[in-house]
């Protein structure tokens, strides 16, 4: 496990990794416990709970690629199987993925948009925990993640939504920094 001298250290080493990117093994009952607390420790403004998550590991990756693959079957009839089997081991490309599911909705005092940010900030914290216990992630949306026959096969009510599919898994190799944004370009004082 990489271990940093200092938490900022934790913070501006953190990388996205590609799902394919991850080997086995995936974390432990013990770091999945501790991932998805860490997770849950964010911004709640009114104590809502705007958020839930779904494990998928082992088989059931595959049972949910199932319901990726059909949807997809619909889309493209005449898709070809090795498309078909592409989509269906679209969850099975990391030990373990973790579904960010946003139950934002209209409330009396609460903004929907506050919600849905604190959807957002539980995958973020997932991810920088992953990396703090020394995993890779990619926190990615794909089209099934706005398919509504996937989501309901995924058990998601009619008013939640995927936030993001968090893939975790042993890093296969050091991952390469991508360029990032000069502050010159992304920041302004107001005055």
């Amino acid at each position: 496990m990489q271990t940093f001298s200092h938490p900022i250290d934790l913070l501006r080493t953190r990388r996205s990794l590609k799902p394919v990117e991850l080997t086995g093994p995936g974390p432990s009952p013990a770091d999945l416990d501790t991932l998805l607390t860490i997770a849950s420790r964010v911004p709640d403004h009114g104590k809502l709970t705007p958020w839930r998550f779904i494990v998928f590991e082992g088989d059931a990756r595959l049972k949910a690629g199932e319901a990726i693959a059909a949807a997809f079957r619909a889309k493209y009839p005449d898709a070809k199987p090795d498309q078909v089997d592409f989509e269906r081991q679209r969850l099975a490309r990391a030990p373990v993925v973790i579904a960010v599911v946003s139950r934002a909705a209209p409330h009396v005092k609460i903004p929907e948009w506050e919600q849905v940010l604190s959807s957002g900030a539980a995958a973020m914290n997932l991810v920088v925990a992953a990396h703090a216990l020394g995993y890779g992630a990619a926190w990615i949306t794909e089209w099934y993640a706005y398919d509504r026959s996937v989501l309901d096969a995924l058990g998601l009510a009619p008013h939640e939504k995927v936030t993001g599919f968090v893939h975790i898994g042993c890093p296969a190799q050091v991952p390469e920094d991508r360029p990032r944004p000069a502050l010159a370009d992304i920041v302004t004082r107001f005055r």
